[in-house]
């Protein structure tokens, strides 16, 4: 069944006009030699506008960067004239399913959408993510896989999209945040509802291992409840501290991060002592628990967007909500921007998060400007401080020798007016270009003939 479900996805990315794999060369851009040459550059190091620079490229990654305007010798030459170059973005909480039907609440839509169409549906939010200037993401659960095969998908050239980091399920206790039977008759069961819930270390620690198995790079836990969630409090802690202790030390031994979702002050206070690498949400954090994010070196990821959103759902479109989730955001989401406020004046280490799965993403940098912080700080959360909490400053999150050739560019000055953020108009990823003039860029198409894994079943 997995096998047929990852054919499956493979062909549909296809269809949707994913496809970039061409006679053999990769993302990875080619061996050829490219000069971009910038009027401007903010390069996720320095927070002060630089220009004008000349970035050299050779087999998809950074060789050079030099101020003025310079040239090599048989290279291909990029000139964005005025605009201003930056590194790719980094949305450190991200959900790549399909978007929602229109219309329909959560029960509707787990009932009526397959996760065919969930897979489908992910492969155009992949591309529409890239076309808006986010190069990586951190996907932050997947009931189904399909976030792995998105990944294998997009590395192996056959759908466009940004480089993915997977989470697989998240973790919860019994009833709690990511249990998928809360609210449901209790006979009913699907067979992908596997590997969620946890009750006690040991659960906890076999999950774990079974994550990294089966390919995870990381691990969400729900150690508290939440606002979408059917019959828990989000200010309640529902994950005890041996289970929130025995997955961050059983993924830390493993090479992996562990991510809390949490909004209670107890869970985020409890998280941040055992050792979590960030907290999702944060809501009711004080001045104690920021004291901790500083003395511990977590990382906060406030994912105001999502709030937002919620918050207007619930306002004008309660029906499309879980039964009491409604109440729930008008209470909660409103605190959070009073919380990143706090948060920011304090010190905590804040990285980009929008916890969607659609819409304008980049709208979370001019919530977090109209929150308080400046537009330069919120520029680094989605460069240089989320590619330190994901692990990959060598590779991503800012514009230096030896790094990714992921870049873009923006017209007009995002440190006067963060708003152009929300309207990306130059998109590279791995030295090959994916968005011009404001435009999508067409990919070549595999070559005539090409066979797809496991045509020779149908020959």
């Amino acid at each position: 069944m997995l096998e047929l479900r990852w054919k499956t996805f493979a062909a549909f990315s296809l269809c949707v006009g994913a496809v970039v794999s061409s006679g053999g060369q990769t993302q990875s851009g080619s061996a050829k030699t490219i000069v971009i040459h910038a009027a401007h550059m903010l390069d996720g190091v320095s927070k002060q506008m630089q220009g004008p620079v000349t970035v050299v490229l050779q087999g998809g990654r950074i060789t050079s960067v030099k101020s003025g305007t310079s040239n090599v010798d048989g290279a291909e030459v990029i000139e964005l004239g005025d605009e201003v170059l930056l590194p790719g973005l980094i949305d450190a909480h991200k959900h790549m399913g399909g978007a929602p039907r229109l219309g329909l609440n959560p029960f509707q839509t787990r009932l009526t959408v397959s996760e065919m169409e969930t897979a489908i549906g992910s492969a155009a939010n992949a591309r529409k993510l890239l076309e808006e200037g986010f190069t990586s993401v951190r996907n932050m659960g997947s009931s189904d896989g399909a976030d792995l095969a998105l990944k294998r998908a997009i590395d192996h050239g056959w759908a466009v999209g940004p480089r993915i980091q997977v989470s697989l399920e998240p973790l919860s206790s019994s009833g709690g945040h990511s249990d998928p039977r809360n609210g449901i008759d209790p006979a009913w069961t699907n067979a992908s509802w596997g590997g969620s819930v946890v009750d006690g270390p040991v659960e906890a620690m076999k999950q774990v291992r079974e994550h990294r198995r089966r390919g995870a790079e990381l691990i969400k836990i729900m150690p508290s409840g939440g606002v979408l969630s059917i019959g828990d409090d989000p200010k309640v802690q529902t994950m005890t501290n041996e289970e929130i202790k025995a997955v961050i030390d059983t993924a830390h031994n493993l090479g992996m991060k562990v991510a809390a979702h949490a909004h209670g002050k107890s869970a985020i206070d409890n998280a941040i002592r055992l050792g979590v690498d960030s907290i999702e949400h944060g809501t009711y954090a004080d001045a104690e628990s920021y004291k901790l994010f500083i003395e511990h070196g977590t990382y906060l990821v406030p994912t105001l967007l999502v709030a937002d959103q919620v918050n207007e759902t619930a306002r004008l479109h309660p029906e499309q909500l879980n039964p009491s989730s409604a109440q729930k955001a008008l209470e909660v989401t409103p605190l959070m921007k009073g919380m990143f406020s706090g948060a920011y004046k304090a010190g905590v280490k804040i990285a980009f998060g929008t916890d969607t799965s659609s819409g304008a993403n980049a709208h979370e940098f001019t919530l977090m400007v109209g929150a308080g912080m400046t537009p330069a700080d919120a520029i680094m959360t989605a460069t240089h401080n989320a590619a330190d909490l994901l692990g990959v400053s060598a590779d991503a999150g800012s514009i230096q020798p030896g790094r990714f050739a992921d870049l873009i560019a923006v017209k007009g000055d995002p440190l006067k007016d963060i708003t152009v953020m929300e309207h990306v108009d130059w998109v590279m990823k791995g030295g090959r270009v994916y968005k011009r003039d404001g435009v999508s860029v067409p990919q070549p198409a595999v070559p005539a003939g090409a066979a797809s894994a496991g045509d020779e079943d149908e020959y």
